[in-house]
């Protein structure tokens, strides 16, 4: 609620109607008082929200200490009379005769056809560096900051890619964890981490109180509850997705600065500001790391954005960010995953999505949100909303996008 609030500048009735509108959830009472949110079901289980500037919203724990002061991550604005994707300026205009805009349109229709049932919020359509469809739900527009989720995944890892550009990091050196040198987990490499593959015990489960769940809501340093867990497989031999595995990446980010600010500022200015992505926040936890995990917010449009950099194999607007061998890594598929996953982006390798290329990939985050890159298409297809398969169609709703690209002959 504070987040929607307070970062999304949506309405607390908005938010209760919509995202909070599911069974359990809607039992809490929450109130708001200047930049805090208290919640409590029936009473019982008080729980309080502090929202920071630059840094987002975190829940309170006892004992928090509201006079520490944390740094906020200096943001560049870049004012410059491009349009879209380069700029802020209204996006250009273009027809392409390979493009049948009447069969877009009706792929639109079908992706908000049934709102109580799909839930879907937006959908970007973006062909060769240009928008070619775009459709919002009333309440949201194309500056509007959605909570992406698990897309944030993607992101973390892309400034791994930037440091390894920079000859700044080494993925198939050991992780450089002292406590990890007395045991199994010294094999253990940042490629493991990036690809799930560690081999450390976690329990992502949303719907009882797990590894996950405790980190969220809990945690007053998420970095560090991957960090502890033991090993239950050597590296590389079970494939287990894991939100800790992110956030233990985050806080590796940050031994990578000297100092806080370095590290607050790195994310930003190496890869969120650079791309214009200025509706961007990531939100830190408690102690200042952040939640790479699940808590990116951004517009409708700054997803596309970050798609398009790869599409663009790293490369935006002349400036290479990172080189065009992380996307084939990235896409390269994990062992075990059966396909579906690379290093922090999921794939159609094995045909997922059957009616469409399997070149795509994809930054996912929980309830639907998607940013879809298909290289052989040109394409970057984002949807954001509160439902996912099978209420929402994936395979058709990308199979009706896709098709609406004819091949030139």
């Amino acid at each position: 609620m504070a987040s929607c609030v307070f970062i999304a500048h949506r309405s607390a009735e908005s938010v209760n109607g919509n995202d909070n509108n599911v069974p359990l959830i809607k039992l809490a009472k929450v109130e708001l008082n200047g930049s805090e949110a208290s919640a409590t079901v029936f009473g019982l289980m008080e729980r309080k929200t502090q929202c920071r500037d630059g840094l987002g919203c975190v829940l309170i724990n006892d004992g928090f200490d509201d006079s520490m002061i944390l740094s906020k991550p200096h943001r560049t604005k870049i004012n410059n009379d491009l349009a879209f994707p380069y700029g802020d300026k209204k996006a250009k205009d273009t027809l392409f005769e390979n493009v049948d805009y009447k069969m877009l349109n009706l792929a639109l229709d079908s992706a908000f056809a049934r709102p109580e049932k799909q839930k879907t919020r937006t959908v970007l359509v973006v062909y060769k560096n240009h928008i070619i469809a775009e459709r919002y739900i009333d309440g949201f527009n194309p500056t509007t900051p959605i909570l992406g989720w698990s897309m944030t995944k993607s992101v973390l890892a892309t400034l791994y890619g930037i440091l390894e550009y920079k000859k700044k990091i080494d993925l198939t050196k050991p992780v450089p964890i002292a406590q990890w040198n007395k045991d199994e987990r010294k094999n253990i490499h940042l490629n493991d981490l990036l690809r799930m593959q560690s081999g450390l015990a976690w329990d992502e489960d949303y719907s009882s109180i797990s590894d996950v769940t405790r980190m969220l809501f809990l945690e007053d340093d998420m970095s560090q509850v991957q960090l502890n867990k033991k090993a239950i497989a050597a590296p590389g031999e079970i494939w287990n997705y894991s939100s800790g595995t992110t956030n233990l990446l985050s806080g590796l980010l940050r031994k990578q600065f000297k100092t806080e600010q370095e590290y607050l500022d790195f994310p930003y200015s190496a890869l969120i500001d650079k791309i214009g992505m200025h509706s961007m926040l990531i939100e830190t936890d408690r102690v200042g790391n952040f939640v790479g995990s699940s808590y990116g917010w951004a517009s409708t449009r700054d997803w596309a954005k970050f798609g398009l950099l790869y599409l663009n194999q790293g490369n935006w607007n002349g400036e290479q960010l990172f080189d065009a061998s992380w996307v084939r890594y990235i896409t390269q598929p994990t062992a075990h995953s059966n396909g579906t996953y690379g290093a922090h982006f999921w794939l159609n390798a094995y045909g997922k999505y059957p009616d469409v290329p399997k070149d795509l990939y994809s930054a996912n985050g929980y309830e639907g949100q998607y940013v879809f890159i298909i290289p052989s298409k040109d394409l970057v297809i984002v949807r954001t909303g509160l439902a996912e398969d099978p209420d929402f169609e994936l395979n058709r709703f990308l199979k009706e996008v896709v098709s609406c690209i004819r091949t030139k002959i």
